[in-house]
């Protein structure tokens, strides 16, 4: 199984995913401010990525911390995760594993400072195990929404690369082709960072599975063609009714399956949901570098001095979605209280 993320020798490796697919190379990371620095470039990127690597982060941060008190010590731990929580706004994850690491912080300040730091460290390591244990239960849910010979469309890449290990869309895959079905892939390739065409692609052709390229406008030509059975892709922030922000151009693609009665389902982890936002308007999108879109590996593709726009993310309305595959089980509409109901009986 690919290792996304792992702690080695007092460090935090991650696989450089910018690198890939033409090098396999790990990134070590031992400050807190080096993580962020890899989640803010996408040297590790995906939702619940981001939300185990900001967890190691977190545990990095404590250690480097000299104090003699638990007020001091978590003061500077404090200033140490609102820094990291600026890495990139859109992907709940992040604020997922700092909180949750302050949490464990907090319920255990009568620990000897030594011991909050290994506690700290414990509760990171857990999220790795447990992110993947999650992948592999939402993969089976999602699985029985697989028939045998089933042509499947990604968009980005929501796999093992997503994830501490299995993925989340790219998990439904793998468990599909686990239970033994015959399925192909068609994989977006992506723009403008190219993550199907980089990563899914790669990981697919890891694991031996079936897969053929196609750019982000070519999808619509497939499904009049019905040449698409259904549509799998991950999420980086959900909000209470439903809406979906995933990578650009999900919602271009949820709108066609809309049109041509091709099934658009949405896998993701509980801890992707934000239910404190009422809806996907609330949620912030982040903006990238203008760079991305007019330049390829700083070779330029458009006239010098043409200004671009680069929002990494949209919003899909949830009447496009068919379901949300969580870990919990397949939740289908209504939305607005079936996802808290599962939110809440997962706190």
């Amino acid at each position: 199984m690919i290792k996304t993320i792992e702690y080695v020798d007092g460090v935090v490796r991650m696989i450089d995913q910018t690198r890939l697919p033409a090098e396999k190379k790990f990134v070590d990371c031992r400050t807190i401010e080096e993580v962020g620095q890899a989640i803010k470039t996408m040297i590790i990127r995906g939702a619940p990525a981001i939300g185990v690597a900001a967890a190691m982060g977190v545990s990095l941060g404590a250690d480097s911390i000299e104090a003699a008190s638990y007020d001091d010590f978590y003061r500077i731990l404090e200033e140490k995760c609102d820094r990291l929580g600026e890495s990139r706004p859109t992907a709940v994850n992040l604020a997922w594993g700092i909180n949750r690491m302050k949490k464990v912080a907090q319920q255990n300040k009568d620990l000897p400072i030594g011991e909050l730091k290994s506690k700290l460290r414990e509760e990171a390591l857990s999220i790795i195990t447990e992110d993947i244990s999650t992948n592999q239960m939402m993969g089976q849910h999602g699985q029985t929404l697989v028939k045998d010979g089933s042509v499947i469309l990604t968009h980005c890449n929501a796999g093992a690369l997503a994830t501490a290990g299995f993925g989340t869309a790219l998990g439904v895959v793998r468990a599909a082709a686990n239970a033994g079905k015959d399925i192909k892939v068609l994989a977006n390739e992506t723009r403008p960072f190219l993550q199907g065409a980089r990563l899914t692609t790669w990981e697919l052709k890891e694991d031996g599975i079936p897969v053929k390229l196609i750019t982000d406008n070519m999808c619509g030509f497939f499904m009049n063609k019905q040449e698409i059975d259904l549509v799998v892709v991950g999420a980086d922030r959900i909000a209470a009714n439903g809406d979906v922000a995933n990578k650009i151009g999900t919602y271009m693609v949820a709108v066609l399956a809309k049109e041509n009665g091709i099934p658009f389902y949405v896998a993701a982890p509980i801890s992707t949901v934000d239910i404190s936002l009422s809806n996907g308007d609330q949620i912030e999108i982040e903006e990238r570098s203008s760079n991305e879109i007019t330049e390829f590996r700083g070779v330029p593709i458009a006239p010098d001095g043409v200004e671009a726009f680069n929002p990494g993310f949209d919003v899909t309305p949830a009447k496009y979605l068919s379901a949300i595959i969580t870990e919990a089980g397949i939740i289908r509409p209504p939305f607005n209280k079936n996802l808290n109901s599962a939110v809440n009986s997962d706190v």
